[in-house]
């Protein structure tokens, strides 16, 4: 049967290859999942089977924005803590997450599903590590809500087994035993994990912290990761606290103790990595592995700026991250494509640590080559998946601004026109085109009350 095609054309294209290659007036043609071709100028007047024809007008194409790093589950929790830092802000919240039932869990994911992907996100992903006890199959509803919402999904399946009475932050009734979370998260991945090219949905290994999770369930993760051929994910290097914390415990600084257990290489990517000296970046650019930075959170915790110019100068793969909603309450990741380049701006390095189109790679290519999906998204490319979002730049918001790379990192959140995740709409003028937009707002709301009711009775 002949391909199916789209065709996108007269519009300003960033493709983020390898290259940087761009073109002022140019066309992307996409053949049923696939980029068939991009290039300047109209597309061939010859193709066959065009099922559609986008007037690009006034808009810039770039890859999908890829998200490294969130927890949908604190969309529930928004506006909550606002004051505090990382290890006082957990303790504040932890109790009420302790509370999540699936219901909830679905709901949540919803809610920051749709945020991402009206904004320009085709790639998502979700660290769950909070599983209470007899509360239903909480992966199995995120899941469900990213294949409802047609995102690209990766869940990072996580685990706490550190509680409060073992020297932890959660308290012992959030937390799981070793063997169970190792048994739980290998049958997820079982379940769900699709390691084909054109894969929508993935698993990775998630033990949540050091301050959270054993050393033996770092270690044992480590190897079902890797006997399974899946990726591994955790925070890492968020606080002074937890640096702290790791040489109190360990006798070690955090990238010393993750080497140690098994923790470093090119199949792992760590949240945060705020507070890292020139070794430790130094065995992150040798082993591989990746970074998901999140300014916005980091921010909003007082936990510091990410040295990710040095971290990028060392060959270190980095991509943008929301965090969850609780710690960044925007919810968008395009958000981050500038608030990346601005914050970076604020460190030694000053007006060179960034620049437009280094931000845009850290929220594309950046963020695929983290979840090692490089060779399949992330840049405009004939083979690559049809991933792509249309940016409107022709608006007040950016009128004057010539460059339009400049115009979408520099400038006001640009809307969306259309969004393609393998080929297929998910985003038309703005607007999500697989799900209710109002509904999802309602669920959330009430199910975010419904959360507080619990949490308040203990």
């Amino acid at each position: 049967m002949a391909a199916s095609r789209i065709v996108i054309e007269n519009c300003a294209i960033a493709t983020v290859d390898a290259h940087d290659t761009e073109y002022a007036s140019g066309h992307v043609v996409v053949a049923d999942h696939r980029i068939e071709s991009v290039g300047a100028g109209p597309a061939p007047a010859c193709l066959e089977n065009v099922v559609r024809r986008v007037d690009g007008t006034g808009h810039l194409v770039t890859p999908g924005l890829v998200n490294t790093h969130h927890h949908f589950y604190q969309w529930l929790t928004r506006g909550l803590a606002t004051d505090h830092n990382l290890f006082d802000w957990l303790v504040a919240l932890y109790p009420t997450w302790a509370r999540l039932d699936e219901q909830m869990v679905r709901a949540a994911a919803q809610g920051s599903l749709a945020m991402m992907v009206r904004g320009g996100v085709t790639t998502a992903m979700d660290h769950h590590y909070v599983y209470p006890r007899g509360t239903g199959d909480l992966s199995g509803a995120i899941i469900g809500a990213a294949a409802e919402m047609g995102v690209r999904f990766t869940l990072a399946r996580g685990s706490m087994d550190r509680g409060v009475s073992d020297g932890g932050l959660p308290p012992d009734f959030a937390v799981e035993s070793l063997d169970g979370a190792l048994a739980a998260t290998e049958a997820t991945m079982d379940t769900h994990h699709d390691a084909s090219f054109d894969a929508m949905t993935q698993i990775a290994v998630a033990p949540c912290s050091p301050f959270s999770v054993t050393t033996e369930l770092l270690k044992q993760a480590a190897e079902l990761a890797r006997r399974k051929g899946v990726r591994l994910h955790t925070h890492g290097s968020e606080t002074v606290e937890e640096e702290q914390f790791c040489k109190e415990l360990f006798g070690m600084g955090p990238t010393d103790y993750f080497e140690s257990t098994g923790w470093l290489g090119s199949d792992v990517w760590m949240a945060h990595c705020v507070h890292m000296n020139d070794a430790d970046i130094a065995a992150f650019g040798r082993t591989g592995t990746g970074v998901a930075h999140c300014p916005s959170s980091n921010a909003r915790l007082a936990a510091g700026i990410a040295r990710v110019p040095d971290m990028l100068r060392a060959g270190v793969p980095v991509g943008l991250g929301v965090d969850g909603t609780a710690s960044n309450e925007s919810g968008e990741l395009h958000t981050e494509l500038r608030n990346a380049l601005l914050i970076n701006r604020l460190s030694a390095h000053g007006e060179s640590a960034l620049n437009a189109r280094q931000a845009l790679r850290l929220g594309t290519y950046g963020g695929a080559q983290v979840l090692g999906r490089a060779d399949q998204i992330g840049s405009i490319e004939p083979g690559k998946l049809a991933d792509l979002v249309l940016w409107k730049l022709d608006t007040l918001a950016h009128a004057s601004i010539a460059d339009p790379v400049t115009a979408l990192i520099f400038g006001a959140a640009a809307p969306v026109t259309l969004s393609l995740v393998n080929g297929r709409t998910v985003v038309e003028d703005g607007h999500l085109t697989t799900v209710d937009e109002d509904a999802i707002a309602r669920d959330t709301r009430s199910e975010a009350q419904r959360l507080a009711r619990i949490a308040a009775q203990g």
